[in-house]
């Protein structure tokens, strides 16, 4: 599905250095490649001004967003969820920042296309299925999708299902929630600047900043939740 969204200049900029060599890629690949050059820039250029003694301005702010981040995992997860900061807090930047781009004329917003929400549903799914699987064991981990606390043990092949898809439901859930979310408000935009231009899609617009930050806190929190509940000791087994 091709996503709605501002005409990409940038992208078809790269696209013309690229067809010397034959190559075209697509808009959502050119924009997720962006976003991890930013954050690699920024990190290079932030790396050679840290101090302890002496912090910046943009050093207390990004020190702040960590806590923040930190504050959250642990509040979900207890002092262990600060390991998992790393990877959620990647898909955090990486989500904002890509549904901060389609607010900016000549960019768009990869998020918008489904393939990229479901790579990032993919990647934290099969993260905290590792991580479950690394806390309690594969036998472990494994016995606690079929047996539950007062549930007769014959009843277990039906949970077993039943849990699997479940679990196999959160991809889904996690995709289309952030892409209906920002394909939505694409589209919205679209329709409103195509009938009135300029000012009009402007609320939609700043409305388009509170979704796309809500939608990465979102994918955050669900992330610690699944993580919690995948590495958590099953004490009633």
């Amino acid at each position: 599905m091709e996503a709605i969204e501002h005409p990409s200049l940038f992208a078809a900029l790269v696209n013309a250095l690229l067809a010397p060599l034959g190559v075209h890629a697509p808009d959502h690949l050119v924009f997720s490649a962006l976003i991890c050059l930013i954050v690699l820039v920024l990190g290079l250029a932030i790396r050679s001004k840290l101090s302890v003694e002496n912090p910046g301005k943009l050093q207390i702010v990004l020190e702040d967003v960590v806590s923040f981040f930190v504050s959250q995992l642990e509040s979900n997860m207890g002092p262990k969820g600060r390991q998992f900061l790393p990877l959620l807090g990647a898909l955090f930047v990486f989500i904002w920042i890509g549904n901060m781009m389609g607010q900016v004329p000549g960019l768009g917003a990869p998020t918008s296309n489904i393939n990229v929400p479901f790579a990032c549903a993919i990647t934290l799914w099969l993260y905290y299925h590792y991580q479950g699987v690394r806390a309690q064991g594969p036998i472990s981990y494994i016995k606690h999708f079929a047996v539950m606390p007062g549930v007769p043990i014959l009843m277990s092949p039906v949970i077993f299902v039943i849990e699997i898809i479940s679990h196999l439901s959160r991809v889904l859930s996690l995709t289309l929630r952030l892409f209906g979310n920002i394909f939505g408000e694409h589209l919205v935009v679209l329709i409103i600047a195509s009938i009135v231009p300029f000012l009009m899609p402007l609320p939609i617009q700043f409305l388009g900043l509170v979704v796309g930050t809500l939608q990465a806190f979102i994918f955050l929190t669900l992330g610690a939740i699944y993580l919690s509940a995948a590495v958590a000791v099953d004490e009633h087994h």
